[in-house]
């Protein structure tokens, strides 16, 4: 039996980005949007910078690669992590989630369309499986951590919703572009460093402005500097990475698919930080999931 080395990337990028969503709600209720997504991804490109000079992993990187890779970081984590987090500071991460998870199926249809990549009847049925699962499992009732701020709507609901669906088209169409350079062979960790990288330099630009809303709302202290920094490293050092390694060998449906399901992986740590068990739906829509991940590996 081959191992599914593509596919368990995939699955450990969703554990890295659900291990994050529970990092992020402090500074970014703090910080605002702009600022904190800034914030974080100059500190990640810094990180990046580190460890590709230290590991010698700019080799093979050339000119062609970089252009869709900084196309890449622009439509994927520029825009796409920015509305995310715009849709989480307004409708909380179950909802949010639920929205983004939504670049699993985008991607996969994207990926056929495009890419002209074929997918087996066992694997279509897989992304649907893992799609509707994570939905049901974060749109469901809240269960006991209903009154938790995690579960606080704030602000308009309509726009928190188009703002989590153009996030998921964002990351859904980032990966896409991101999928012929890495297939041919480009180190995840120098890849991630371009796409990081040309997302700080946009998001410095745009927080540079005379522009009120784009500005931090409030002081940086050391605690939140250290969610700040721990969610950049595991989501956009380690998570980010491991996606590019990912879509090196693996077709951009099934890995888009198994990397959206951090709303699922997030259940048990919502459990331990609201101390609220989660609902009956929820765990129904997990096992959903779980049972589409299956699909897709054993197809």
């Amino acid at each position: 039996m081959v191992l599914p080395i593509y596919e368990l990337a995939a699955i450990g990028a969703a554990i890295c980005w659900a291990l994050t969503g529970l990092m992020v709600a402090p500074p970014l209720q703090r910080l605002g949007t702009f600022a904190f997504n800034c914030y974080r991804q100059v500190f990640t490109t810094l990180v990046l910078v580190l460890i590709v000079w230290l590991g010698g992993m700019w080799h093979g990187v050339t000119v062609a690669h970089v252009w869709p890779l900084i196309l890449s970081g622009i439509v994927g984590i520029f825009v796409g992590d920015t509305l995310l987090f715009g849709s989480v500071s307004r409708l909380g991460p179950r909802r949010a989630g639920a929205l983004f998870a939504l670049n699993a199926p985008i991607a996969a249809i994207l990926g056929w369309a495009v890419l002209g990549e074929s997918l087996s009847a066992a694997a279509w049925m897989g992304v649907f499986l893992c799609a509707s699962g994570v939905g049901l499992a974060v749109l469901g009732r809240p269960g006991r951590s209903g009154s938790h701020s995690f579960e606080a709507v704030r602000g308009s609901v309509s726009i928190g919703i188009l703002l989590g669906l153009i996030a998921a088209l964002a990351q859904a169409a980032g990966s896409l572009i991101a999928r012929p350079v890495m297939e041919q062979g480009v180190d995840p960790f120098a890849a991630s460093l371009i796409r990081v990288a040309t997302a700080a330099v946009c998001l410095s630009v745009l927080v540079a402005l005379p522009i009120r809303q784009v500005k931090p709302q409030g002081k940086l202290d050391l605690r939140l500097f250290a969610l700040l920094a721990g969610s950049g490293i595991l989501a956009m050092a380690i998570g980010m990475s491991l996606l590019l390694f990912a879509l090196q060998g693996g077709k951009v449906g099934i890995v888009s698919t198994l990397s959206a399901l951090s709303p699922v992986f997030i259940l048990p740590g919502l459990w331990i930080v609201t101390g609220a068990r989660p609902s009956a739906t929820s765990w129904l829509g997990a096992a959903i999931a779980v049972a589409g991940m299956a699909l897709i590996f054993l197809r």
